[in-house]
């Protein structure tokens, strides 16, 4: 069996998981929930679910812990501007969260915990910290002592000598610290007791103490985007190996879905969310999308780049509802495991999907797409009574030579998310998902 190998950013190498069945426990930062998330945060989402269905299939038994960052400064700013409670608002995003991540079709994770039910276990945590000399309290706020941690640094690069604060905070014995707790301010509507006085976590330790809670003091994997490898993920390292835990031991960061204006999406305009993404263009060309570039590489989020992943989904589709002659292979299944054992490389396991679709070996296809969440492909969804209905009055239209209803009916048609298509055969035409 190929040993699974994957590029650690602390290592700077690929370094190979324990052989199966492990176990593999995942631990992969979620999103901040105090609007409809961007699409590009459904990229770590959707990479993880991927690698825990591949893992399970070759033999792993895998645990994955993908958090929900209910307590943050984004919360209460958004909140305020709303005039809502923040936690309502939390309440509220969480729900948006779920709703479109399911729409995603590929399942839940194994354990989504909230920051705001693990408030016990920071407290604890900060205290441990107190209580070592990495962590002081001054005016009802903690902050770790980033220069009580030597190897500060290794994660990201980033030297102590080059860190400069952002804002000046005279309640810091060094600039470089960073927030453990926050005391209450006063547009601050939420706040938890704790021996420094009522306020909340930072973001940094909530992390940290989520992980601990429900991985343990050490764990296999740490996910997330390259834009969380500084400050976030470096601060969770050095607080939790400063407790003494080995923490994770391979971390992988997913490169950024870049999209400049002179890329804005046509489609979609300024409002790039998932929900926007999903209602517009649906699941499967999503995750067409992220399937055809390299989970570490940035990728290109265009009108161009979404039409050639909806090109790709219909010739999958194509090859179950007609496949060519089935011929012999020239890349086999060996490769395909390869191509996903070595870094998860999931454009070079597409693009060997394609050879067998051109092929006609529609078995080892069906079993790949199943592992990304594409089986619907499959099998074709049947069209609802009322779609079939338009299409049949398209049909008597198009018998009568009355071109003109015929293409409005067409276009009605394609307003109900569906593609009516002309055949020989009875009854004249086909209704496909677009």
């Amino acid at each position: 069996m190929v040993p699974m190998r994957l590029y650690n950013t602390l290592t700077r190498q690929l370094d190979e998981l324990p052989p199966p069945p492990g176990p593999i426990r995942m631990y992969v930062c979620g999103s901040t929930v105090y609007q409809r998330i961007h699409v590009g945060n459904s990229r770590p989402f959707v990479l993880a679910m991927w690698l825990r269905r591949w893992l399970k299939t070759r033999g792993y038994d895998v645990t994955l812990v993908h958090n929900i960052t209910d307590v943050d400064d984004h919360v209460y700013e958004e909140a305020a501007k709303l005039g809502k409670g923040s936690r309502e608002l939390a309440e509220e995003a969480t729900a948006w969260f779920v709703q479109d991540t399911d729409d995603l079709g590929l399942g839940r994770p194994d354990v989504e915990p909230r920051a705001s039910e693990t408030i016990p276990q920071i407290i604890a945590f900060i205290e441990a910290l107190i209580a070592g000399g990495k962590a002081y309290e001054s005016e009802g706020s903690v902050y770790f002592r980033v220069a009580s941690y030597p190897d500060y640094g290794q994660l990201s690069g980033a030297r102590l000598e080059d860190m400069v604060a952002q804002e000046p905070n005279p309640a810091k014995e060094d600039g470089r610290d960073f927030a453990l707790w926050k005391a209450q301010k006063p547009h601050e509507d939420a706040a938890w007791e704790s021996p420094w006085g009522n306020g909340r976590p930072g973001w940094h330790i909530e992390c940290s103490a989520m992980a601990e809670k429900h991985l343990g003091p050490e764990f296999e994997i740490h996910g997330g985007g390259l834009d969380l490898r500084f400050p976030h993920h470096e601060n969770e390292l050095a607080q939790s190996r400063s407790r003494g835990y080995p923490f994770a031991r391979v971390w992988i960061h997913n490169g950024m879905l870049e999209l400049g204006e002179e890329k804005m999406s046509k489609s979609l305009g300024n409002v790039v969310t998932l929900r926007n993404v999903l209602d517009v263009w649906g699941r499967e060309v999503l995750l067409l999308y992220h399937l055809s570039g390299h989970w570490r590489k940035p990728v290109d989020f265009t009108d161009e780049s979404l039409e050639s992943a909806r090109t790709q989904v219909e010739s999958f589709r194509n090859a179950f509802r007609d496949p060519p002659p089935r011929t012999a292979a020239t890349l086999v299944w060996d490769d395909f495991v390869s191509a996903l054992e070595n870094d998860f490389n999931t454009s070079e396991a597409l693009s060997i999907m394609h050879s067998w679709r051109r092929l006609g070996l529609v078995d080892w296809l069906e079993d790949a797409l199943g592992i990304f969440g594409l089986e619907t492909l499959v099998t074709e969804e049947a069209a609802p009574s009322a779609v079939h209905d338009l299409a049949r009055r398209r049909a008597e239209a198009r018998a009568a030579k009355d071109y003109a209803q015929a293409d409005k009916l067409r276009d009605d048609i394609l307003a109900t998310g569906w593609e009516v298509r002309d055949t020989e055969a009875e009854p004249g035409y086909r209704l496909v998902r677009t």
